[in-house]
């Protein structure tokens, strides 16, 4: 193209640009009176002219092309960044890194993001933004708590050091919330089917990938594993899990079901052990004063431990019923009194009420001199469950103190007192054991006793009759008092029985013994192994190869 042809482009643009006008103003011009004064027409060379207007229109189509080129930089996706712990969010950035939409993925997305306005913000802006509320909604608040870190990008190094920063900065946010969740992070390209069945699931890519990952250690469907949070989903891939867990729900249900419990008042917390051995469910539930825990087996949802205790974050309702508060002055009297004291010679006088397994108890610390004096006095009756008299860079002598005489309810109120609360009588029973103790200077009563393949354990306080404590565990199996002949399983099997309970084979354990028992005519195996520092033993019984009881103790 030539000079010529450059420049009857320009005139074209210009005139389409600027209408000719001319004929339509003159039409609407009356012809004016006076007189004419003829102009002489002075022709003049004018290719400077020609250029000027030339450079002038390059200049400004040039500009216009530059503009609109940094406009569409700035509304181009670059990057695809998505965070995902239950809640799944999605964020589209540009080459700057600012944030051009954020998606709510699901419901619990929608709640996390609130009416936060992260649009038009800078990534890392919106990243602490949404890590603060995953935090305050209570998604990151457990150990096994887990959050995925995605970077989607056609350009390898952005992609990898996005994924760096985000993952330093999310980091940074837990440690300063002291937190102690994991952070998975990983960089994707761009997968048309990823991305189908992402939308189709209503979660990110970034999960999506993840969930592609596990699919090659089972047959899962990708509808299944997309219903299981990224806690549930990191901790299948780490252990290389090849079957399908019962779920946090299913868990919860199973848990409520077991308790008896309805859904009036009840707060609860799943958090999954899908890693450890066995894998479980690990569900605490809160109702009227009551905790319930319960681990409950992850692929079979069977029932592995139960306990029942007083709520000890409930101060709105303490174990002690029908008693009264001591108050605060008559403890501190007491404490003064026993360590031959006023209050006007001691300083750092300090007074803490408290409850301790559901028993009103008072803190009481002072200084006298160079002496530290800690007490511990029952809120109920004022004994003195425990003191500690310490010198400052010396010894000290730790007094735990007995209650005082007449009030103790006995071994008969203390067994009568548990029967009732599991709902039986002495003669439905069996095996049934009562014990006097003292739990720092804390008269108790330990109740232990059967009723079919159930174990009931109840800790009793000896002066009020309060129950401190109820554990019932299922053993499975029936009682018998005596096996029927030929009804061995034998050793071998037994062995296979625990080992195969606990995933393993006799090749992967170490010190493996099985030893044959009789409890209270009833024909057992005791079976015990080790696995890289944790110590597992099982009772097996040998009429039918139920497990009675299993016990895992890391070192």
């Amino acid at each position: 193209m030539n000079e010529q042809d450059v420049l009857q482009k320009l005139n074209t643009a210009v005139t389409h640009a600027t209408p000719n006008q001319l004929d339509d103003i003159l039409s609407r011009c009356t012809e004016r009176k006076g007189t004419v004064i003829p102009m002489t027409n002075h022709k003049t060379k004018k290719h400077w002219l020609r250029y000027a207007v030339a450079a002038c229109l390059s200049l400004i189509l040039v500009g216009a092309a530059a503009g609109g080129f940094l406009l569409h930089q700035a509304r181009t996706v670059t990057s695809v960044v998505s965070l995902d712990v239950n809640p799944s969010i999605q964020l589209q950035v540009n080459s700057s890194e600012k944030v051009l939409q954020v998606q709510a993925l699901n419901a619990e997305a929608q709640e996390v993001l609130a009416d936060m306005p992260l649009e038009g913000t800078h990534l890392n802006v919106a990243v602490n933004a949404i890590v603060g509320s995953l935090l305050q909604h209570g998604y990151l608040d457990s150990i096994s708590s887990a959050i995925l870190i995605s970077v989607e990008d056609a350009d390898i190094q952005r992609a990898s050091r996005l994924q760096q920063e985000l993952t330093d900065q999310v980091g940074a946010a837990l440690l300063n919330q002291q937190s102690q969740a994991s952070i998975l992070s990983q960089t994707l390209t761009s997968d048309q089917q990823l991305q189908d069945q992402a939308a189709q699931n209503n979660i990110s890519v970034g999960k999506a990938a993840l969930i592609q990952t596990i699919q090659q250690n089972g047959d899962f469907t990708f509808d299944q594993l997309a219903a299981l949070s990224v806690e549930e989903l990191s901790q299948m891939a780490k252990s290389q899990a090849s079957q399908m867990p019962i779920g946090r729900d299913e868990a919860l249900e199973i848990a409520k079901t077991h308790a008896g419990l309805t859904d009036t008042g009840l707060t609860w917390e799943v958090d999954p052990e899908l890693d450890e051995v066995p894998p479980h469910y690990e569900v605490e539930l809160h109702q009227g004063g009551q905790e319930y825990e319960y681990k409950i087996q992850a692929y079979t949802g069977e029932v592995l431990y139960s306990n029942t205790q007083q709520d000890d974050d409930d101060d709105s309702a303490p174990a002690v019923t029908g008693t009264t508060d001591i108050g605060t002055e008559k403890a501190k009297s007491i404490a003064l009194e026993a360590a031959g004291v006023t209050a006007s010679q001691v300083r750092n006088l300090r007074v803490e009420r408290d409850y301790d397994d559901g028993q009103l108890e008072y803190e009481i610390e002072f200084y006298v001199g160079s002496t530290e004096y800690d007490y511990v006095i029952s809120g109920v009756d004022g004994t003195i469950l425990e003191q500690d008299v310490e010198q400052e860079g010396g010894s000290h002598t730790t007094q735990p103190t007995q209650p005082s005489t007449g009030s103790d309810i006995g071994a008969e109120k203390a067994k009568s007192i548990a029967l009732s609360h599991a709902g039986f009588t002495a003669s439905q029973v069996q095996r049934l054991k009562v014990e006097k103790d003292y739990d720092d200077g804390r008269l108790e009563y330990e109740v232990e006793f059967y009723a079919g393949s159930t174990e009931y354990d109840y800790t009793i306080s000896g002066t009020d009759g309060t129950i401190l404590k109820q554990d019932k565990e299922e053993h499975g199996g029936s009682q018998t008092t005596q096996p029927s002949a030929g009804s061995d399983i034998g050793a071998e099997k037994a062995k296979s029985i625990a080992l195969s309970d606990a995933g393993f084979t006799a090749s992967q354990v170490q010190n493996l013994q099985v030893e044959k028992d009789n409890d209270d005519g009833r024909l057992e195996y005791e079976v015990e192994f080790r696995v890289n520092g944790t110590e597992y033993e099982y009772t097996i019984s040998a009429a039918d190869g139920t497990i009675l009881e299993r016990d895992i103790d890391k070192d």
